[in-house]
Parts: structure tokens; sequence; C-alpha cells
């Protein structure tokens, strides 16, 4: 079942892929995702709490929207 980008379910998965510093679940969980400013710091937080210098240039990567 392919979860749909703004759901609960995926945005848990996206956390703990950051904590558990899983980089490449991560890219394919944001393979073509797009994220609000608020979605996109709120992760960025996270991985700098788990001081992964990589996830953070993986996240700043990710398209904004303005919604």
């Amino acid at each position: 079942m392919k979860q749909h980008p703004g759901s609960i379910e995926n945005y848990m998965g996206l956390k703990t892929a950051i904590v558990n510093g899983e980089i490449e679940t991560l890219k394919e969980m944001l393979a073509d995702q797009t994220m609000t400013e608020m979605e996109k710091g709120y992760l960025i937080d996270l991985a700098k709490l788990a001081n992964n210098q990589d996830i953070i240039a993986v996240l700043k990567d990710i398209p904004q929207t303005t919604k």
C-alpha cells in the first residue's frame, strides 16, 4: 500500500528514518516530494538533534511548497 505524501504514516516514517540515520530510506520516501516550510524546518531541526549532516543536506534539498 503506497502512502500519500502528506499522510501521518508517511510523516512518522520520515521522523523514524531521520532519528535512526537511515539516509537511503529517507531518500526513497522523499523522492518527488515537496513540503511546506514548517514541515521541512521541523524535520531539519530533528536531524540537527541527531547531528547527522548527510540527512540535513538531503532535507535541505527538498522542494518547498507555498501552502
